[in-house]
């Protein structure tokens, strides 16, 4: 009961990591292509899932997760991931996102969490939000599959509540969304981890990098 309590608990919107700063490239892709509809809405978030998510940061949290006693081991996950994440503006993100993380946990003590925080800070470790959410959620108590589920809901739910921020869809309609991806979600973080960590998304990195020259933005990427 308490690994669900825990993981309910970091999922949760109102916990300051920053998330709510970032469209995760919806709002340059509504720029790009005009009005996205429910349905392709849907199918944005549902690829996003598939090809970065289950395949970037869900390996890079459970590797992570695995070795958030091993500092130096989880410093080279954190450059495995900088390498791989091919938008400038989706590896600020993921420094940003796991920098408002970590400085949360260091404030209400969660173990590791001021060390970790102390090596981002001296340039030893970036601090990527995936890396940071195995080292912290482990410190914290979750067990790993609450961690996997934790980081998979606060990426669709980040996508959906950046539509309705963006006036793309209400809020019932997102709500609708999440309820059907759900099943998807459930799927992909019980299967097998890839061997490396690798993301497909040209339509959002192309909308990610052309936002960030834009000069009037809701949302850092």
């Amino acid at each position: 009961m308490i690994g669900q309590l825990l993981a309910i608990w970091q999922a949760d919107t109102a916990f300051p990591s920053g998330g709510f700063a970032f469209s995760n490239g919806l709002e340059g892709l509504a720029a790009l292509s005009g009005p996205i509809d429910e349905m392709e809405l849907e199918n944005v978030v549902a690829n996003a899932l598939r090809r970065r998510w289950a395949s970037a940061d869900r390996v890079a949290l459970a590797r992570a997760y695995r070795v958030a006693d091993d500092l130096d081991r989880v410093e080279a996950i954190d450059r495995e991931v900088e390498a791989s994440t091919l938008a400038e503006p989706f590896r600020l993100g993921s420094r940003r996102n796991g920098a408002s993380l970590i400085a949360a946990h260091a404030r209400i003590g969660t173990p590791g969490a001021r060390e970790f925080q102390g090596r981002v800070r001296q340039g030893r470790a970036l601090g990527h939000l995936p890396v940071a959410q195995g080292v912290l959620w482990r410190g914290a108590g979750l067990d790993a599959a609450s961690a996997m589920l934790a980081s998979g809901y606060v990426a669709l739910s980040g996508f959906t509540t950046a539509a309705v921020r963006l006036g793309l869809l209400g809020a019932v309609s997102a709500q609708g969304i999440v309820r059907r991806l759900l099943p998807l979600l459930a799927e992909l973080a019980a299967a097998p981890l890839p061997s490396r960590i690798e993301s497909f998304s040209p339509r959002l990195d192309i909308a990610a990098m052309r936002h960030a020259r834009g000069e009037v933005r809701l949302f850092s990427n």
